[in-house]
């Protein structure tokens, strides 16, 4: 696929993941993700509440509740629960991933991570990057 062809494929994939960031119950920040194998959306996820817990993530503070799970998490494990795999997949996220995010990540077989926002640690990037996989920030998301 030609360079300018994958820069449009990346930023609809990104677009779809801040759609579904938006489902999010979380008040501080809304994350959406994507894990995309073979053109073909294998999984979806965005932060919050573990299934079966109230859906609200900031605690009375408008502290984020330690239990809330990363938009990516999320969409791995969803895929840990089905019958696909990461391996050679990439991940669209709206916000670059933390430090703890990034080893499941890589431990997951993720080969590339497209996202929108730098998080304000950067110390997951530079751990994805250390283990090869490919990051791309994309940060004007219009066709």
């Amino acid at each position: 696929m030609s360079e300018k062809k994958q820069l449009k494929y990346d930023k609809a994939y990104l677009r779809i993941a801040q759609e579904w960031g938006k489902l999010s119950f979380c008040k501080r920040r809304q994350v959406g993700a994507l894990i995309v194998k073979d053109r073909m959306i294998i999984s979806d996820g965005y932060n919050g509440t573990p299934s079966g817990f109230e859906n609200f993530c900031e605690d009375d503070e408008g502290y984020t509740k330690w239990y809330v799970l990363h938009a990516e998490a999320n969409a791995i494990l969803k895929v840990a629960a089905s019958t696909q795999s990461c391996k050679g997949a990439t991940l669209y996220i709206t916000m670059s991933p933390c430090k703890d995010c990034s080893k499941l990540i890589h431990q997951a077989g993720i080969v590339k991570v497209v996202y929108h926002e730098g998080y304000k640690d950067d110390s997951g990037l530079k751990f994805l990057e250390k283990a090869g996989i490919e990051l791309k920030q994309i940060e004007e998301l219009e066709a």
